[in-house]
């Protein structure tokens, strides 16, 4: 029986999350439109997603998106607003902020952000100048574009250094951030990943920063919601400034969150309006408020540690059938498949999951040697499912149909064998 986690999830075609007027609009008004979100809601339904960065927010996350805020406008921040009419929304923004420290633990947040990058480019600005060297993870061995990579305007606009994981059991190389931050003495450390599957030590990562005098930046964009749930270590009491999206593991509306020590305050806030953004999206801000409220309960807690069961359970089977894994294994909601001795590219095993109806990404792993767009490596997530009720069960069973696909990728006829299952598989679960 699937874990209840969160309120039951309205599945008609007359489902009422967007009101009455949105409903209306979709049905009378735009017939087109609205038969594709219902192709898309069939086809979230009939596969199982295992994007990392993907998650099915609650219907009232959905309904504050949604809401009648859209149509307002309030530049600034809360009684500091550059229009008139805002005294309700900046009531909903100093709830929205309230809740995020409450949940953090944090001095300071700003719910502004309309995205992760967002947040980490306002984190720079604020705290940093052009130029200044920045040390972070490459992007290859597990760390995010805006973490020094030449294609961002992280690594366009200020000097990063990059370090790695070990050769050998592939977790991140402390001896090296060290050595490499006596070396080049960054300006700011930043820890965090995107694809990276074990604990992160900030402990470690503070004590490096203070050595060698740098800031200290978090982003926890993937294990928020572990963070908040207690079921992954905090970095508050560690780092300088956090940042995080809210959509992930957290469960929320797409967007950012920054938070910090109160003595940044100021200036992070500076830098997001009126640096780099104008007015918020107060429905997103809204809905931000819904989900760290959502995420201080304790069917929160017992959702994350759901979440993290299923992602070992998924690993040890494919691990089992014979697929190596970065690292080796997980301890949080993401593990990564290694395929540097298969024919095959991560491109091409993630099109081939999708034709049997599973979802999910390809990635760079360390010691790659493909292009970005071909990889060799191939990222999954149990977010998604598990708000979907998923359990380790069933994750083992999926983890060897991930090997059987992984062991024809070509093999069309094998192909929709196994999406017929994955089908069955899909549908049993709870629908969006």
């Amino acid at each position: 029986m699937a874990m209840q986690t969160r309120p039951a999830r309205r599945t008609s075609e007359t489902d009422d999350a967007l009101g009455p007027k949105a409903r209306a609009g979709l049905f009378a008004g735009d017939r087109e439109l609205w038969s594709l979100l219902q192709r898309d809601r069939r086809r979230h339904n009939q596969t199982l997603n295992f994007i990392a960065s993907e998650n099915y927010a609650s219907p009232a996350v959905l309904e504050a998106l949604a809401s009648h805020l859209n149509v307002k406008y309030a530049e600034g921040y809360p009684r500091a607003r550059y229009y008139q009419g805002v005294e309700v929304v900046d009531d909903i923004e100093t709830l929205a902020i309230e809740r995020a420290k409450q949940l953090f633990g944090a001095e300071h947040a700003n719910v502004q952000p309309h995205s992760g990058s967002t947040a980490n480019m306002a984190a720079y600005y604020a705290l940093l100048s052009l130029g200044d060297t920045i040390l972070g993870m490459d992007l290859s061995h597990g760390g995010h574009l805006t973490h020094g990579s030449s294609a961002s305007f992280s690594g366009q606009q200020f000097q990063f250094v990059s370090y790695h994981v070990t050769p050998g059991d592939e977790t991140i190389d402390y001896d090296e951030v060290a050595q490499m931050a006596k070396e080049h003495r960054p300006k700011m450390i930043v820890a965090g990943a995107s694809a990276y599957p074990r604990t992160i030590d900030f402990a470690r990562f503070r004590e490096i920063a203070d050595s060698v005098g740098a800031l200290f930046m978090a982003d926890i964009a993937h294990i928020a919601g572990l963070v908040a749930a207690g079921v992954h270590p905090s970095p508050l009491p560690h780092a300088d400034v956090v940042t995080t999206t809210t959509h992930k593991s957290l469960r929320g509306p797409r967007g950012g969150l920054i938070l910090c020590r109160a003595a940044h305050a100021r200036a992070i806030d500076r830098a997001v309006f009126p640096m780099l953004q104008g007015g918020p999206i107060l429905g997103a801000v809204a809905a931000r408020a819904v989900c760290f409220r959502e995420a201080m309960q304790p069917d929160f807690k017992a959702y994350s540690e759901q979440v993290v069961k299923n992602a070992r359970a998924l690993a040890e089977g494919l691990v089992r059938g014979g697929l190596p894994l970065l690292s080796g294994g997980t301890d949080n909601h993401l593990l990564v498949v290694k395929l540097l001795d298969r024919e095959y590219t991560g491109a091409q095993l993630a099109t081939a999951l999708e034709r049997a109806g599973i979802i999910t990404s390809k990635s760079t792993v360390p010691g790659e040697t493909r292009s970005p767009r071909q990889t060799s490596g191939v990222r999954f997530g149990t977010p998604a499912m598990t708000t979907r009720g998923a359990t380790v069960e069933q994750m083992r069973r999926v983890a060897e149909l991930i090997v059987a696909v992984a062991e024809a990728p070509d093999n069309d006829a094998h192909l929709e064998e196994v999406r017929a299952e994955v089908r069955g598989i899909a549908e049993s679960l709870e629908q969006i």
